[in-house]
Formats: structure tokens, sequence, C-alpha cells
């Protein structure tokens, strides 16, 4: 299968992911929202299943015929954990991550979304830049 292919299936999943949980739930898949809110024990246990799920999931590639989803970085542990820490700040200040805007405020219309959309992905370009062109290690 190609890595088109793939991608295009991830999406589905995510897609589809987000509508069930929307349907069955009536909640956004926003991944931080459903995070923070597990951690501080705020509205039931399907907030850890759907975490689990997002963890698991890979693992089951296999069994349905794709390849085990390998990660490849450069970075060590600090680097690592310092993007860690400037996600959470950024999903604090943007009300928000890409999960909750870019797939389902997006898909629902929502400006402020679409704008919070444009300045992660505007933010991601400019550090792959910097990263890459500027930044002589």
């Amino acid at each position: 299968m190609s890595s088109w292919t793939n991608a295009a299936l991830g999406g589905a999943l995510i897609g589809l992911a987000a509508s069930a949980l929307l349907l069955i739930n009536g909640r956004i898949a926003g991944v931080s929202g459903i995070l923070s809110n597990a951690v501080r024990g705020v509205d039931g246990l399907w907030r850890w299943a759907f975490l689990i799920g997002l963890i698991a999931s890979p693992l089951w590639a296999p069994l349905v015929g794709l390849p085990y989803p390998i990660a490849h970085h450069r970075a060590d542990i600090f680097m690592l954990a310092t993007a860690g820490l400037l996600v959470g700040i950024g999903t604090q200040l943007g009300s928000g991550c890409t999960s909750g805007h870019g797939v389902c405020g997006l898909a629902r219309g929502s400006p402020r979304s679409l704008v919070a959309t444009l300045c992660f992905m505007a933010t991601g370009f400019l550090t792959v830049f910097v990263v890459r062109h500027l930044w002589q290690s």
C-alpha cells in the first residue's frame, strides 16, 4: 500500500472517530481537552478509553495488513520535552489543539477554528524552516 493510501486511510479513521464521538457522546474530539479533563477526573471513563485507544491503535495496524508505524526523529529527550511543553502552552493559549480546531472545528465551519488552525500551520511551517535552514547545530 502506498504512503498516500495509508495517509488517506488514517485521515478517514480520524474523521470516523471524531464523528462517532460526537454522535455517541455529543463531545468534540479535542485531544488536549480530553487529556486535561481525564487527568482532573472530569466526566467519566470514556476519556481514558479514548486516550488508550489513541495510544494502542498503531499496535493494531499489522492485524489489518498495514505495516507497523515507526516514528523517526533526531531529537534528544530535552528537545522532545521542550516541544511537548510548548505544545501544551499553545493549546492553552489557543483554547484547543489541532484535533479540536483542525478536525472538528473546521468541519463545523467555526471561524475561530479556522484562525487557530491557520496559526498552528503557520507556526509549524516557520518552525520547520528555522530548524532546517537557519539553526545550524
